[in-house]
Protein backbone atom coordinates (compact mmCIF):
# COMPACT_ATOMS: atom_id res chain seq x y z
CA UNK A 1 0.00 0.00 0.00
CA UNK A 2 1.45 3.27 -0.85
CA UNK A 3 1.58 6.81 1.51
CA UNK A 4 0.18 9.61 -0.40
CA UNK A 5 2.26 12.86 0.57
CA UNK A 6 0.71 16.00 2.17
CA UNK A 7 -0.73 18.15 -0.62
CA UNK A 8 -3.53 20.70 -1.17
CA UNK A 9 -6.89 19.17 0.30
CA UNK A 10 -8.68 18.39 -2.99
CA UNK A 11 -11.88 19.64 -1.77
CA UNK A 12 -10.39 23.12 -1.47
CA UNK A 13 -10.41 23.21 2.30
CA UNK A 14 -7.88 25.30 4.52
CA UNK A 15 -5.80 22.93 6.79
CA UNK A 16 -5.49 23.80 10.59
CA UNK A 17 -3.15 23.26 13.22
CA UNK A 18 -4.68 22.64 16.65
CA UNK A 19 -3.52 25.29 19.07
CA UNK A 20 -4.06 24.05 23.34
CA UNK A 21 -6.87 25.00 24.63
CA UNK A 22 -7.42 27.84 27.40
CA UNK A 23 -8.18 24.82 29.85
CA UNK A 24 -4.46 23.17 29.19
CA UNK A 25 -2.98 26.28 29.88
CA UNK A 26 -4.92 26.72 32.99
CA UNK A 27 -3.88 22.90 34.20
CA UNK A 28 -0.60 25.09 35.10
CA UNK A 29 -1.95 26.99 37.74
CA UNK A 30 0.70 29.54 40.17
CA UNK A 31 0.65 29.48 43.75
CA UNK A 32 1.69 32.06 46.56
CA UNK A 33 3.99 30.14 49.08
CA UNK A 34 4.63 31.91 52.54
CA UNK A 35 7.74 31.32 53.94
CA UNK A 36 9.30 31.06 57.40
CA UNK A 37 10.46 34.16 58.97
CA UNK A 38 11.81 35.34 63.03
CA UNK A 39 9.70 38.04 63.50
CA UNK A 40 5.86 36.83 62.61
CA UNK A 41 4.32 34.95 65.72
CA UNK A 42 2.36 32.15 64.87
CA UNK A 43 -0.90 33.70 65.94
CA UNK A 44 -0.11 36.73 63.88
CA UNK A 45 0.48 34.11 60.38
CA UNK A 46 -2.64 32.56 61.65
CA UNK A 47 -4.61 35.63 61.63
CA UNK A 48 -3.65 37.03 58.14
CA UNK A 49 -4.73 33.77 56.37
CA UNK A 50 -8.21 34.39 58.50
CA UNK A 51 -8.52 37.70 57.55
CA UNK A 52 -7.32 38.21 53.94
CA UNK A 53 -7.83 34.53 52.80
CA UNK A 54 -10.99 33.50 54.28
CA UNK A 55 -9.85 30.36 56.00
CA UNK A 56 -11.58 28.93 58.78
CA UNK A 57 -9.39 29.11 61.53
CA UNK A 58 -8.17 25.22 61.41
CA UNK A 59 -6.86 25.26 58.15
CA UNK A 60 -5.38 29.10 58.75
CA UNK A 61 -3.43 27.04 61.83
CA UNK A 62 -2.46 24.07 60.06
CA UNK A 63 -0.86 26.14 57.11
CA UNK A 64 0.72 28.13 59.50
CA UNK A 65 2.56 25.14 61.68
CA UNK A 66 3.46 23.99 57.64
CA UNK A 67 5.15 27.00 57.60
CA UNK A 68 6.25 26.95 60.91
CA UNK A 69 7.71 23.29 60.70
CA UNK A 70 8.76 23.15 57.26
CA UNK A 71 10.25 27.12 56.06
CA UNK A 72 7.24 27.33 53.46
CA UNK A 73 3.90 26.71 52.91
CA UNK A 74 1.59 27.29 49.41
CA UNK A 75 -1.55 28.99 50.21
CA UNK A 76 -3.30 30.00 47.31
CA UNK A 77 -3.31 29.11 44.05
CA UNK A 78 -4.49 30.54 40.66
CA UNK A 79 -3.81 32.50 37.62
CA UNK A 80 -0.61 34.34 37.50
CA UNK A 81 -2.53 37.15 38.37
CA UNK A 82 -4.25 36.32 41.39
CA UNK A 83 -1.22 34.77 42.48
CA UNK A 84 0.29 38.21 42.15
CA UNK A 85 -2.23 40.24 44.03
CA UNK A 86 -1.73 37.70 46.86
CA UNK A 87 1.60 38.13 46.86
CA UNK A 88 1.61 41.78 47.13
CA UNK A 89 -1.17 41.14 49.98
CA UNK A 90 1.26 39.29 52.33
CA UNK A 91 3.89 41.37 51.70
CA UNK A 92 1.37 44.44 52.98
CA UNK A 93 1.02 42.17 55.80
CA UNK A 94 4.61 41.78 56.31
CA UNK A 95 4.81 38.46 55.71
CA UNK A 96 7.66 36.89 53.34
CA UNK A 97 6.08 35.73 50.10
CA UNK A 98 6.79 34.41 46.68
CA UNK A 99 4.98 32.93 43.86
CA UNK A 100 6.25 30.37 41.42
CA UNK A 101 4.14 28.05 38.94
CA UNK A 102 2.24 24.82 40.56
CA UNK A 103 4.39 21.60 40.17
Amino acid sequence: MSETPAGPNPSGGTATVERPAEEAVAQHPWVTIVWDDPVNTQIYVTHVFVTYFHYPKAKARKLMLQVHHEGKAVVASGSREEMERDCNAMHQFGLWATLDRAE
